[in-house]
């Protein structure tokens, strides 16, 4: 199904523990052979493999920071979990300055692009045909849903991510300069796997780097600025965003619901799936716990970022009204669902499949240890029946 692969296993390091596995929240990850494995068509991209993994084999895929190079015109994007990352800040043109010392020619924030889908969000709700919204700032949370909650396709707001609406605007600001497409890199700097994956599927992007690849130089070249440019636009609405409740607090609407944590996530689309929260406008929901400030790329502990980003916030200048058309921030194609837990596309095959899944389930312990291989006796019986080479160490 994938592409691109959101993480990978350094084989040395992993000593088959299976924390990994256990972790999943889409059931992922198989250890076989002493070695943790990733059925790629299940990986939603939430990072949780990376960042409980005791030995750090578990690592995401980005590009390098050198990979710049290769453009005339290098456009920066940063998410606004990168201002949370540095202690005592209280001037977003500091990071904005110091990313044009490290390489770029110019930069364009994804909080300012972020503005337009809370305002873009705004006027969707008034129009839903089917509410609550749910928000698709959160490319893990849109690949489970996709994936696991078709029937709970209708509810994802048809718009951008913030990163991909300013990684649009800001080419069309260096095209209306004079460069040529292929003499522009923009280049996303990303807080998690989920949005390394999704963001490399952008024509718009030339890359995606992460904040622990950038924060070193970055620092080091803040470090030396007495005075930064000018160059943010990003009020307290887009700095929000860099953690839980940013796109709510943007929302002219108070009748929304947060959820952050793949698992609080999975249990209020469980909630939404039983039509217990048809009385809410807007759902936000978050991979990461507290939001974007907790992705696997960062590099500060999450509730300290938030804390700095909270600060940050009172320091921002208050976010204007803009205009926005919101076909302008709207996705091209609608979404699809791919239901990959499915045991065969034919329904009679999948339904014979599911009962030789109960008969071999009920011969289990039933104490999912993971001894197998697998997170769950349930899924050790789905492995046999889809004629894996599996055994489970209590029976014979």
């Amino acid at each position: 199904m994938q592409t691109i692969k959101p993480v990978y296993l350094d084989a040395d390091k992993c000593n088959g523990c299976v924390s990994c596995m256990k972790r999943c929240p889409t059931e992922a990850i198989r250890v076989r052979g002493g070695k943790a494995t990733v059925m790629y068509e299940r990986c939603v991209g939430c990072g949780e493999c990376v960042k409980i993994c005791p030995t750090g084999a578990k690592k995401e895929y980005y590009d390098k920071l050198e990979s710049i190079e290769k453009y005339r015109y290098k456009i920066a994007v940063p998410a606004p979990s990168l201002y949370g990352q540095f202690n005592n800040l209280t001037d977003t043109d500091f990071v904005l300055t110091g990313l044009k010392r490290i390489g770029f020619d110019a930069v364009y924030e994804v909080g300012y692009a972020a503005e337009c889908i809370s305002e873009a969000t705004q006027q969707w709700l008034d129009y839903a045909p089917v509410k609550p919204v749910i928000s698709s700032s959160c490319p893990a949370v849109v690949n489970l849903i996709l994936m696991r909650y078709e029937h709970l396709i209708d509810h994802l707001s048809p718009l951008l991510m913030p990163e991909q609406l300013a990684a649009k605007s800001a080419l069309q600001e260096a095209l209306a300069l004079g460069y040529k497409r292929e003499e522009i890199g923009v280049f996303v700097i990303a807080e998690c796997a989920a949005k390394v994956l999704q963001l490399k599927r952008t024509d718009t992007i030339d890359g995606v780097l992460s904040t622990k690849e950038i924060y070193f130089p970055l620092l080091s070249e803040m470090n030396k600025i007495d005075r930064p440019e000018p160059l943010k636009k990003a009020g307290k609405i887009g700095v929000s965003w860099g953690s839980s409740a940013g796109q709510a607090m943007g929302l002219n609407n108070d009748n929304y619901l947060l959820a952050d944590g793949i698992e609080n996530v999975i249990g209020v689309l469980n909630e939404l799936e039983h039509d217990k929260l048809s009385h809410i406008d807007f759902l936000e929901l978050n991979a990461c716990q507290p939001g974007c400030s907790g992705g696997s790329l960062n590099v500060e502990n999450p509730f300290l970022a938030r804390t700095r980003l909270r600060v940050l916030r009172k320091h921002a200048a208050p976010t204007p009204p803009r205009p926005i058309d919101r076909k302008d921030c709207s996705i091209e194609q609608p979404y699809t669902g791919d239901n990959v837990f499915k045991l065969a596309d034919d329904r009679i095959e999948a339904m014979k499949k599911m009962i030789a899944v109960q008969e071999i389930y009920a011969k289990l312990p039933g104490i999912n240890c993971g001894s197998c291989g697998a997170p769950t006796c349930m899924a050790f019986a789905e492995d046999v029946v889809k004629g894996l080479d599996v055994r489970c160490v209590h029976k014979p």
